[in-house]
């Protein structure tokens, strides 16, 4: 039997404390070569520290993890070779052109003089800049400057590539394209590591981890999260100006939460309670003469997100 092909992220108990508080705490998951994982989770949940972590920054306080077979504790220094990083801020240099962007990192990732310029063609094709070769990269869109950091970081043609946040600003239509290279990338073998807090785009994950106050309180793909984690049956409200009745809607008995979504609402009901939630609504929307619709739905990755949270918090007290 062949020996099973090591995992392009595997971490085991990984723990970082700063003094007394514990920013992640025993972590554990793995991640497959040219899988696009996503790691979700609110500011200060842990997700940044994780990845200095995982990308050999920051070493750990406890527990153990390897990226591209390299021990992150022991070999950070090849860990950084391995990988390609993109950050949320905007990394490249502003005052430089495209083009001298890309020969300098070129020097910083110390590509060999033969393969520079083929390299260099590649990620002006890959983000789409041949025409804007010789623009001061100041002046292009939030897209075409996310397009060209991720080219940036992927001039030495790494493995796993890690993206903080990489369409933080960016208009829709640039983050549609920006994913559709990631997906490119994945179907060559370049494992994805996200972290994102638009919702839409962690549907396009093929799994996600969701950390919160540190720990890791769930796993899976996006479907297996929404149909299999949630205790709490989920309505969707249909009616004219929803936002003036959700107030009273989330005091009625077997309601837990409600938030507006788009032009409805999304209403969670109490574990067990679905069936009074619903009829209460139906109650009230009648009294106040609104024709509204109201029907059990496959929650969103919001909803599980918002009620996994909820439950954690619960879970604190």
């Amino acid at each position: 039997m062949a020996a099973e092909q090591p995992k392009a992220i595997a971490v085991k108990e990984l723990e970082k404390k700063f003094d007394s508080f514990v920013a992640v705490d025993r972590i554990s998951f793995e991640v497959s070569a040219g899988e696009i994982f996503g790691f979700l989770g609110p500011n200060g949940a842990g997700k940044s520290t994780t990845i200095r972590m995982l990308c050999g920054i920051l070493e750990p306080s406890g527990g153990s993890g390897t990226v591209g077979g390299f021990d992150i504790r022991r070999q950070p220094e090849k860990v950084k070779a391995a990988i390609g990083y993109m950050s949320q801020k905007f990394s490249l240099y502003e005052d430089l052109s495209v083009e001298e962007n890309i020969d300098f990192y070129s020097g910083i990732y110390r590509i060999p003089a033969a393969k520079k310029a083929d390299r260099k063609e590649w990620v002006l094709e890959m983000a789409g800049l041949r025409a804007n070769r010789s623009a001061r990269t100041g002046i292009l869109s939030g897209g075409w400057k996310q397009r060209l950091a991720l080219g940036c970081a992927l001039l030495h043609e790494p493995s796993i590539i890690f993206l903080d946040e990489p369409t933080s600003g960016v208009d829709p239509v640039s983050r549609r394209r920006f994913w559709d290279l990631i997906y490119e990338l994945a179907g060559k073998g370049v494992t994805a590591f996200v972290t994102t807090h638009y919702m839409d785009e962690a549907e396009y994950c093929d799994r996600l981890g969701l950390i919160y106050g540190g720990r890791l309180i769930a796993g899976g793909s996006p479907r297996e999260l929404k149909t299999g984690l949630m205790r709490e049956d989920v309505f969707q409200v249909v009616c004219a100006e929803p936002q003036a009745v959700m107030s009273d809607i989330e005091r009625l008995a077997g309601v837990r939460s409600a938030a507006l979504f788009g032009r409805a609402m999304h209403v969670i009901a109490q574990p067990g309670r679905g069936a009074q939630a619903e009829d209460e609504m139906r109650r009230l929307l009648g009294e106040r003469g609104l024709a509204a619709r109201v029907e059990r739905i496959v929650p969103s990755l919001e909803d599980v997100f918002v009620s996994l949270i909820e439950a954690a918090e619960e879970a604190a007290k």
